[in-house]
């Protein structure tokens, strides 16, 4: 379906204004992608087996079974996790006018194989010995970071920001969406699911 425009951006807002407790995890994490990482880090909800929960659960039985917690007072902290991570990412369009006009870090989480069959000109794949040199370096260099479909580069960016980098931002849809919208040259390529 084709949206007018600024509809679906409307529509988005739209979801995330209508959240409540009483969604599924699996409805709120379509909402609001780093919930998981927002409830493990305030609340250790999720983590791990014994804190984990189900897609089918919601979130007032989550907060109910981890000490009582305002399941009200939680979504909020998931919306404001949620306007974090937004303000981490960076677009295809954007980083690549940055890529043509000042100096840009770009650094590829993914794996090896993946790297070497496509990359963004210039970048550099993560490796250990790269990620011992990225802590010389200036923590006000823009660095982005890259995966495939943009789905792990956030918690890469909350590392790097955590380590006193001031201008970290992750690759929003990974160079999948960068090969779609900004640099068609780059083939696009799909990986077996885990």
């Amino acid at each position: 379906m084709d949206f007018p425009f600024g509809m679906a951006h409307n529509t988005h807002l739209m979801m995330t204004t209508d959240a409540h407790p009483d969604l599924s995890m699996e409805e709120l994490l379509g909402v609001f992608p780093g919930a998981r990482r927002t409830l493990f880090q305030l609340h250790h909800i999720g983590g791990c087996s014994s804190c984990g929960f189900s897609p089918s659960e919601t979130l007032a039985q989550i907060c109910a079974r981890n000490g009582g917690l305002d399941p009200d007072a939680v979504l909020g902290e998931i919306k404001d996790g949620h306007i974090k991570d937004e303000a981490l990412q960076i677009s295809p369009a954007d980083l690549q006018a940055k890529l043509r006009d000042e100096a840009v870090r770009v650094l590829d989480i993914r794996t090896r194989e993946e790297f070497e069959a496509v990359a963004i000109p210039g970048s550099r794949l993560m490796t250990q010995e790269l990620m011992q040199e990225a802590m010389n370096w200036s923590k006000e260099t823009l660095l982005v970071l890259v995966d495939h479909t943009g789905a792990r580069v956030l918690d890469a960016a909350a590392y790097f920001a955590g380590h006193g980098f001031t201008n970290v931002k992750g690759l929003k849809g990974g160079i999948d969406s960068y090969a779609e919208l900004a640099d068609p040259s780059l083939p696009r390529y799909t990986t077996e699911a885990a």
